[in-house]
């Protein structure tokens, strides 16, 4: 049977092993990684106690945060990728976790309830630089995302390069490898002649990304086999049934092989019996006979001679027909035997035949999109080797923003640039209260509605032009007639009489005379240039609103609209349509609220201040 190696870290394949060795495989343990705990910070593990989703990548993660001892919100919905892992958070934290059909990444991101996360507190407990897809994905759901790295993978020190020159030696068939690392473990220390032999090994995997960093390394697809996951179960199921194949097609060569010289053998025996057996038996004859009755016996001989002869025929005829008959027989059970051994050669080839189209056909739908998996790798990969947070470069970004606040008051540019430096801060661990004082201003900013000031001024121009068209509530002031004035004095001297009345008539009316009108009502009277001079008063008035709005001055503006309003209702008729209409237009534009300088003070100021610190 094969030679199996398992590559998983030390604990992790004891099970694996002893299943292959019931079967009837030889395995070995050969573990390449060390799995490293790490200690996270208080506010690194804060995140878990408000969280709605919590997510486990592996059973190591459970492990490791379980060690730690958080605070953590035990009502959340918890995830796991496998089924183990699974098990795992229910003997640690007694609480049953959804897992999805397919034991990847992939598969966790298709369930239903993480496809709509818009604004849910997710947690993403992993090892380091794991599993970046799934981070991804959320963040673009609009997930507000915390990663909690708890583990690390390190290759093991030791002599790495003698390390495939061992596993030949000892006859290495197949590779167990469940994770990424374990790959570069292998793979990055090698030279060109180790990669040769170790490319034409049989490679199991745990998943379909795995495979897909395994091409990178150009192995080639028909030597990778994938499981449906990374348990001992699947792993095991997928050895097997690979293994089983491949003892089938040498049964079937060892036999057509070995037959024809067993059947060989055995006839030439049969042939080499006869002739020792009758020559013994000769001589125990002549021994027997004595000299006395050598006579009776030669006569005896003579006699029996003739139908010993005859018998010696017919028994050699009998036997030659038996053997033929049996060499017969012989024939065709090795026929038998060869065509079963064909029909088993011809069934076994079709379905390699068959494996092999699937394979080639697998192999041609995936090289479509080798290029674009090479490309998130080598992404994948800077992410991992990228460096640390630059303070320079978060402070740098809150001085934008409070610039764009106070110098520009562009409250709008300024939610946007802290919404950058959200993103910023959410890959990196212990960012967790300036973030919250980042989405507190920004949800300050996005409440501010600003004034709309072009709606306004043309609300303005409006009333503006229809204040020609209302009606005054006045009478005409009729044009002075020409007075005759019938207390002139005359220049005759005997007019002298006449001249003294006329002078009393003149004393008289330059009183002022007092007179009054019960029940009736005045109305104004406005000559043609006084109603001009009110229209332009009340348009100086709406104009001078304007201006006030477009220099975001409040208080000028309501008085302006204040005294355009009481002359309207001051000089015209309060009944009609035209006047009704300016008047209501008027008030509605004394409700607006403008608030052209809000208060506003960013809370994630002083919190960068004391990050950067």
């Amino acid at each position: 049977m094969p030679h199996i190696l398992i590559t998983r870290p030390e604990g992790k394949g004891v099970s694996l092993a002893q299943q292959l060795e019931q079967a009837g495989y030889q395995a070995s343990l050969f573990p390449v990684l060390k799995i490293a705990y790490l200690t996270p910070s208080n506010t690194q593990l804060s995140p878990l106690i408000n969280a709605d989703k919590i997510i486990f990548i592996s059973q190591d993660a459970v492990n490791a945060l379980a060690l730690l001892k958080p605070n953590i919100n035990t009502k959340a919905q918890f995830y796991a990728v496998g089924q183990q892992t699974a098990d795992t958070i229910y003997a640690l934290f007694g609480v049953r976790a959804a897992i999805p059909k397919q034991y990847d990444s992939e598969g966790l991101l298709a369930l239903k309830s993480l496809a709509e996360v818009d604004g849910s507190s997710i947690v993403l407990v992993k090892g380091q630089g794991g599993r970046p897809d799934i981070a991804k994905v959320l963040k673009e759901r609009g997930a507000f995302l915390n990663n909690c790295v708890v583990y690390k993978r390190e290759p093991v020190s030791g002599l790495v390069n003698s390390w495939t020159d061992h596993w030949q030696s000892n006859n290495v068939h197949g590779i167990v490898i469940t994770s990424n690392a374990a790959v570069d473990a292998i793979f990055t220390p090698l030279a060109a002649p180790q990669k040769q032999w170790l490319q034409q090994c049989q490679f199991y995997v745990a998943s379909e990304r795995i495979a897909a960093y395994l091409q990178q390394q150009q192995v080639s697809l028909a030597n990778i086999h994938i499981a449906a996951g990374a348990s001992d179960d699947a792993m095991f199921a997928c050895i097997n049934q690979q293994g089983s194949t491949m003892s089938e097609q040498s049964k079937s060569i060892t036999t057509e092989k070995n037959t024809p010289t067993t059947a060989s053998t055995a006839s030439a025996k049969s042939t080499k019996q006869e002739p020792v057996t009758a020559k013994n038996a000769a001589d125990r004859n002549k021994q027997k006979v004595s000299k006395v009755a050598t006579l009776a016996l030669l006569v005896s001989l003579i006699v029996a001679s003739g139908v010993g002869y005859d018998f010696y025929q017919k028994l050699n005829a009998g036997k030659a027909q038996n053997l033929a008959v049996n060499d017969l027989n012989e024939q065709n059970k090795l026929l038998t035997q060869e065509l079963q051994a064909l029909k088993s050669a011809q069934s076994n080839f079709q379905q390699a035949l068959s494996n092999s189209e699937k394979k080639i056909a697998a192999a041609l739908s995936e090289s479509a999109a080798q290029n674009q998996q090479e490309l998130k790798a080598a992404l994948q990969k800077a992410q991992q080797q990228s460096s640390s947070l630059n303070p320079q470069e978060v402070t740098s970004l809150q001085r934008m923003a409070e610039f764009k606040l106070w110098a520009e008051k562009d409250y709008q540019g300024t939610s946007a640039v802290l919404k950058r430096l959200d993103a910023l801060l959410s890959e990196h661990p212990g960012t967790v209260e300036v973030r919250q004082a980042i989405m507190q201003d920004i949800q300050t900013l996005d409440s501010l509605k600003p004034v709309a000031t072009e709606a306004i001024y043309l609300q303005l121009n409006s009333v503006l032009t229809s204040i020609d068209d209302l009606v005054f509530n006045a009478v005409n002031l009729p044009q002075e007639a020409a007075v005759i004035d019938e207390n002139a004095l005359s220049d005759n001297v005997s007019d002298w009489q006449q001249n003294l009345s006329n002078s009393w008539n003149k004393i008289v009316d330059s009183f002022i005379t007092v007179r009054q009108h019960e029940g009736v009502s005045i109305e104004p009277l406005l000559t043609e240039q006084e109603r001009h001079l009110i229209n332009q008063r009340i348009k100086l008035n709406l104009t001078q609103a304007q201006d006030a709005l477009m220099s975001k001055q409040a208080s000028i503006f309501f008085n302006a609209l204040s005294e355009a309003k009481r002359l309207v209702a001051e000089y015209f008729k309060q009944g009609d349509d035209a006047t009704k209409s300016v008047l209501k237009a008027l008030s509605n534009l004394e409700k607006e609220q403008l608030n052209f300088n809000p208060e506003v003070t960013l809370q994630s100021t002083q919190k960068v201040k004391e990050w950067a610190q």
